[in-house]
């Protein structure tokens, strides 16, 4: 109210003072000079550098040209409002670009630049890692990628606004792309703009994000069908959220708990601390999925009318499937977070379990503390990938000298704009969903096929809540068969595991030669 009465203040300080400023302006000053006209704000420039390469992909030698540049992205009224930064790397040998399908790339975050994708997985140079284990200090290896999409679609790698070399510009902020719909719409006028210009409307087109990056893909590939008509081929999701509801604790409600507890059993699996470990991996998830579908979440439903020799029995059911002691889970009240558990796993051998991916382990800092301080996997390969990532865009692409590249945007997400636009958005606020978009996406387009890569040591984006997601689409019948999902022994970024890297690489190549069949 304060502020309010404030504003009034001040605007009806400036009507008291103009009658006056208009009596002055009827008697100008005989000596007084014409004032001069304020220079027009300059344009802000686009900028590319363009380099050619060849690289030996499956017995074939592949020519291709690498295309690092800035596009500059408008407002409605044809203001400039950002320069939006991409890396594209196009066959050259190629003389029917129609039939050469087109792939837009990106990670998550939100906040998060592309070269996780690009460096570890898809691009043609590829960071090295010690996997499962933190990577020594430099000097780190950076190889050509045998495992590139290239042999199968052009690329064109995205860093949104806050991230690499992308910025706001004019009167436009950073944060003023931070959220669910505004990320969307910038990246679909980047797509059609780069369509346009490169004239690739006739050609396959997909779009594959990673981690947050399959949340945006939901929303990006509804708005560039339905504000564009720009009509995909396919959607690839890389350890994939639709609904974050799916991975947050909150008191009261059981569903995260229930999506989590095959994810534990598989990471305990992993670090051998199941009393009775079985040998077969996926036989024993299998287990997982039936018992915390059906026993596990019914008693949790029960809350507090469970019975103390109910919860006991139930305590020593998980575990078996979690490794964790059953006077820990009788503590827990049959509900361990995350954090927690990524703590309490292998406390005893002084260890914190990886979040990003569970095979990776990292010294506890304090033995006595309840939740994980920092996830092992993700300081295990930053420091390769950032310094890979800085020489290689100034020595081999030619770009970005004397800019700062940055691998994520300083408070994005804590500042993203979770709330949605239209119809989209509820009257009530609630966990952010882009289930109805992906459909929307399907049922607008019915030949849309989306691929899901899932690792199944992947704490961050568990593979039981993303199925649970997809069998509760809604999709008609006719289209169900268009979601499918491919797992790996690896965690959210499988690729860091070669050995999956190869397997996403094929799943991935396999996805786009049936996608772009007409």
């Amino acid at each position: 109210m304060m502020k309010r009465i404030w504003i009034l203040a001040a605007v009806m300080t400036v009507f008291c003072i103009a009658p006056a400023a208009r009596v002055s302006a009827q008697a100008p000053d005989k000596d007084a000079k014409p004032a001069e006209a304020k220079p027009a704000a300059e344009t802000p420039k686009e900028e590319s550098s363009v380099t050619e390469h060849s690289i030996r992909i499956g017995g074939q030698t592949i020519p291709y040209k690498a295309t690092a540049a800035t596009i500059l992205l408008k407002d409605d009224k044809g203001e400039p409002t950002a320069l939006l930064f991409s890396m594209a790397y196009t066959r050259s040998d190629v003389k029917d670009v129609d039939h050469r399908p087109l792939t837009f790339l990106y990670n998550g975050g939100p906040g998060s630049s592309s070269v996780w994708l690009h460096m570890g997985a898809f691009g043609p140079r590829r960071v090295l890692t010690t996997d499962p284990e933190a990577t020594p200090p430099a000097p780190y290896q950076l190889v050509d990628n045998a495992y590139s999409l290239l042999d199968k679609s052009d690329l064109v790698f995205i860093d949104p606004v806050g991230t690499g070399f992308s910025h706001a510009v004019g009167k436009a902020q950073d944060k003023d792309f931070w959220g669910v719909d505004q990320d969307a719409h910038s990246l679909g006028q980047f797509v059609t703009a780069y369509v346009s210009r490169n004239s690739r409307w006739n050609s396959p087109k997909f779009l594959l994000g990673e981690s947050y990056g399959t949340f945006r893909s939901a929303v990006l590939g509804d708005y560039l069908q339905d504000h564009y008509n720009l009509y995909l081929n396919g959607i690839g999701l890389v350890s994939a959220v639709l609904d974050l509801g799916t991975l947050i604790f909150p008191n009261g409600v059981d569903d995260t708990y229930i999506n989590y507890l095959p994810s534990y059993a598989a990471t305990a699996w992993y670090h051998k601390v199941l009393k009775d470990r079985p040998a077969d991996l996926n036989a024993f998830l299998e287990e997982a999925r039936r018992f915390a579908g059906s026993e596990y979440a019914a008693a949790l439903m029960k809350g507090s009318k469970l019975t103390a020799a109910e919860k006991a029995d139930m305590a020593k059911k998980m575990a078996r499937f979690t490794g964790l002691s059953e006077d820990y889970l009788i503590k827990a009240d049959l509900r361990v977070k995350l954090g927690q558990f990524m703590k309490e796993l292998q406390r005893s051998k002084e260890l914190t379990t990886g979040r990003l991916d569970a095979r990776y382990s990292g010294p506890s800092v304090d033995l006595l503390a309840e939740f994980a301080e920092y996830d092992p996997q993700s300081t295990a390969v930053s420091g390769a990938y950032t310094a890979l990532f800085n020489n290689y865009i100034r020595g081999d692409l030619k770009f970005g000298e004397g800019k700062e590249y940055h691998i994520s945007a300083e408070g994005a997400g804590r500042g993203w704009d979770w709330k949605r636009q239209g119809e989209r958005r509820n009257f009530f606020p609630g966990t952010p969903n882009v289930t109805e978009d992906l459909v929307s996406a399907m049922v607008t387009n019915p030949h849309l096929h989306v691929q899901i890569e899932a690792g199944l040591f992947d704490l961050a984006t568990p593979f039981f809540a993303i199925e649970h997601t997809v069998d509760h689409l809604g999709l008609p019948q006719a289209l169900q068969g268009h979601v499918h999902i491919n797992y790996y022994d690896a965690g959210h970024m499988m690729y860091l595991r070669e050995e999956d890297l190869a397997k996403l690489k094929n799943n991935v190549a396999a996805f786009i030669d049936s996608a772009s069949k007409p």
